[in-house]
């Protein structure tokens, strides 16, 4: 009896199904989209925290009596020590509050076009449109349109002309496009 073994169509397809699966989420990691950072969504609670980031050490700045409990602000750092991220809840005291902000340190955190914490400015005006520039006291808040992200620049980068002005609106065009980013930050 002569036996053949030929591939079954549905458990090719099958495999490259689970490939294709396996691959697009192990680009996820580090992704920034609309409504996430990596792992971490507009829904994610504090209590979540330890399961997502379970091989990394977390850090309550604000640490509560029971040691089991994240509430406050949060560090996330890697099995290195290095700070990755700092999360913020919308409500300080609630370990069930979904996260507020989230400060983006590890320039593996990525936006699709390429943007990260370790960006310049320039790099930003050339990948998304500016909705809007505030002009604080020691540097500038940037908002991109269409994107829950945001960052600051210190105003010792700016031209000596508009960094003492607190009053003036603060226009992309006088803002260096090495100027690099103070804060790199989500805000849901």
């Amino acid at each position: 009896m002569n036996r053949t073994s030929t591939p079954r169509p549905p458990l090719v397809i099958a495999a490259i199904l689970i490939a294709a699966i396996i691959l697009s989420c192990s680009n996820t990691a580090f992704d920034i989209a609309q409504g996430h950072v990596g792992q971490l969504s507009n829904l994610t609670t504090m209590k979540e925290l330890k399961d997502l980031f379970s091989a990394d050490s977390l850090v309550a700045l604000n640490p509560s009596t029971d040691q089991e409990t994240l509430v406050g602000e949060v560090e996330v750092y890697n099995t290195l020590g290095e700070k990755l991220l700092v999360i913020s809840p919308a409500d300080e005291y609630n370990p069930e509050s979904v996260i507020a902000n989230i400060r983006i340190l590890d320039p593996r955190y990525t936006t699709k076009n390429g943007i990260n914490a370790q960006s310049n400015f320039g790099q930003v005006k050339a990948a998304h449109d500016i909705q809007s520039i505030d002009n604080a006291i020691n540097a500038v808040v940037v908002y991109l349109k269409d994107s829950d992200l945001y960052l600051t620049i210190d105003k010792k980068h700016l031209p000596e002309n508009v960094r003492y002005d607190y009053s003036s609106k603060i226009e992309s065009s006088q803002i260096p496009n090495d100027a690099p980013f103070k804060y790199f930050m989500i805000g849901w």
